[in-house]
């Protein structure tokens, strides 16, 4: 085509090319379901279609003789431009997706084509935009993909969603030292529901199944549909084994209360088999495995119960045994270390605080997972002389290697629930600082949310007493417990942090974005500032500082630390600038 095709409706009138006359040419275009929009060499808009209208929501008038920046999206930065261009004037044309924003600003990806029109003299002498809007199509490969995903009878997963997610729990794991649980469910009796009601009443029974086993998950915990009447759990970042027991029993219980299908009660129950990462095994076909053993084993003692995976129950025994032993002996001869985890503010990309967390290589058994022996140390009592030992070394490691200097940066020091419902808790910390010659000052007791609950005004004046010797307090894996005002706004907290289960998701999940967003601004409305953990990657940082978030730790910036390495990486990594990078 050439140039008189689509300057102005005066050369429209002229001779068309391709043997068309030009006002043929015209009604072509203006009924091209394509979008159409022509341009000068300076950018200059001359000519548009009437799907361009439809599209954009610009009518003609509007946009002619503006620049096609009116419909930039801001989703792409200069050097994608520039490369667009670059083909442009090398190949003639470029076409490829790009994202534009209509004129009520909503965001579109379309398909673009752009062509160098050659003039009479056979130099390009306007450029033509013809487009395809994708939202529909983009749109549709979603909804194909969460069919392909998720049990289309309950909406939750499937078991091709769940093996996925599980696979990457497991290398969450692998990084974070985690435990996780497998859950699997087994309705007993279905068969006689689909036998005697039908397959339809059937169907109703699952989803009314699902959703009364959603009720009961964390919002980290993971729920699919396996297959029939078979459903899996992943419960994610373990504390203890007692909690996927808890959780199977309160599963019992649910799920033996009756439905009502048009008048008529139906009862049920289910079986639960259940299987430890890593306990049990390193993968989550190995966990799906073990946990499906588990579940035979609790069908051998009648309906409505629930097991854990024996079959190395030997060995597991045999190892919580030495593990106890080894534990007592780490502890009496002093074995313990202490890493540090960099917190950074995110106003500024500034050093301001880190977390102390305990490390332990025996001579026995190697480096053990805190996530093994610190529960171990809970259920034996162990907690306390191992709390005081951590204590006791980060007080040394601040005088050593003189982290007064970071000031007005905090060390954070962890205090179990166990061991801050001791009688003795405040008189043993002030005598371990005074003893030490440290300031509770320069640390931050991390308490998590069971930790503080229980009566109220013996927790309100335990509180108000820390905070007077001078430590600071921060509420630890908020959001994964009770997460309550009633208790925040009686308890003097300076910061709340929010868990990583949070925080992983964030990028991808609206819900853990709006339950984050929620936490930071009922902590600021309370005058506490918020830290989050486990942040891995930049856009989860970008995210965080988005929402108002104040300090950030994780991977993303650093991993726990030996205390000599921690002023080298804050001098030598220039924390700041790198910060601000990131940010």
């Amino acid at each position: 085509m050439d140039d008189m095709c689509f300057t102005d409706d005066a050369q429209q009138e002229k001779a068309g090319s391709y043997g068309f006359p030009a006002a043929l040419q015209g009604r072509v275009f203006e009924k091209m379901a394509e979008g159409m929009m022509v341009t000068s060499l300076t950018g200059e808009i001359l000519f548009v279609n009437p799907a361009f209208e439809l599209v954009t929501g610009y009518e003609k008038t509007q946009v002619l003789g503006k620049t096609p920046k009116i419909l930039q999206s801001g989703k792409h930065d200069s050097a994608f431009y520039e490369t667009m261009w670059q083909a442009i004037r090398k190949d003639g044309e470029w076409q490829g997706e790009i994202w534009n924003r209509r004129k009520n600003g909503d965001l579109y990806p379309e398909w673009l084509m752009i062509t160098g029109v050659p003039g009479n003299d056979g130099e390009v002498s306007h450029y033509c935009g013809i487009f395809t809007d994708l939202t529909e199509g983009k749109a549709a490969a979603r909804e194909m993909k969460e069919l392909a995903l998720s049990d289309p009878l309950t909406g939750v997963s499937n078991r091709y969603d769940f093996a996925e997610r599980m696979d990457h729990l497991i290398k969450t794991a692998a990084s974070y030292g985690f435990r996780h649980s497998l859950l699997f469910m087994d309705l007993d009796r279905f068969r006689q529901v689909n036998e005697s009601l039908g397959h339809r009443a059937g169907d109703r029974l699952l989803v009314e199944v699902a959703g009364r086993i959603r009720k009961k998950l964390r919002s980290k915990d993971l729920l699919a549909r396996y297959g029939g009447d078979e459903f899996v759990i992943a419960m994610s970042a373990l504390k203890h084994p007692k909690e996927a027991a808890q959780l199977a029993e309160e599963l019992v219980d649910e799920l033996e209360q009756p439905f009502q299908f048009e008048g008529q009660e139906v009862r049920i129950s289910t079986s639960i088999g259940i299987s430890l990462y890593p306990d049990d095994g390193k993968s989550g076909e190995e966990l799906l495995q073990k946990a499906g053993h588990a579940l035979r084993s609790a069908k051998q003692f009648g309906s409505g119960q629930f097991s854990f995976f024996h079959g190395d129950s030997h060995d597991t025994a045999k190892r919580t045994l030495i593990l106890e032993n080894e534990l007592r002996r780490a502890i009496e001869y002093k074995q313990m270390r202490v890493h540090y985890q960099p917190k950074i503010a995110l106003r500024d990309g500034s050093f301001a605080g880190m977390e102390a967390l305990v490390r332990w290589n025996s001579d026995r058994l190697g480096p053990v997972s805190p996530g093994e022996f610190i529960p171990l140390a809970e259920t034996t009592g162990l907690i306390i002389p191992l709390s005081e030992q951590i204590i006791e070394l980060a007080c040394a490691d601040f005088l050593k290697y003189d982290f007064a200097t970071l000031s007005p940066a905090k060390i954070s020091l962890n205090i179990s629930a166990f061991h801050f419902k001791h009688p003795a808790l405040y008189e043993g910390l002030l005598s371990i600082f005074e003893r030490m010659n440290c300031s509770p000052s320069h640390f931050e007791l991390e308490l998590t949310e069971g930790a503080v609950m229980g009566e109220g005004k013996a927790i309100e004046d335990l509180l108000a007493r820390l905070r007077e010797a001078g430590f600071g307090l921060s509420i630890d894996d908020f959001g994964t417990g009770y997460s309550s005002l009633s208790y925040l706004q009686r308890f003097q907290v300076d910061w709340l942090k929010i868990d990583r289960s949070f925080v992983h998701g964030i990028a991808g999940k609206k819900e853990n974005r709006h339950i984050v967003e929620a936490i930071i601004k009922m902590a600021h409305s309370l005058q506490m500032k918020v830290v989050a953990e486990g942040a891995e990657t930049h856009e989860e940082v970008e995210i965080l500082a988005g929402l108002g978030c104040d300090r950030v730790q994780g991977y993303v910036f650093a991993k726990p630390m030996p205390p000599e390495e921690i002023q080298g990486y804050i001098e030598e990594l220039a924390i700041v600038d790198k910060g601000r990078k990131l940010l």
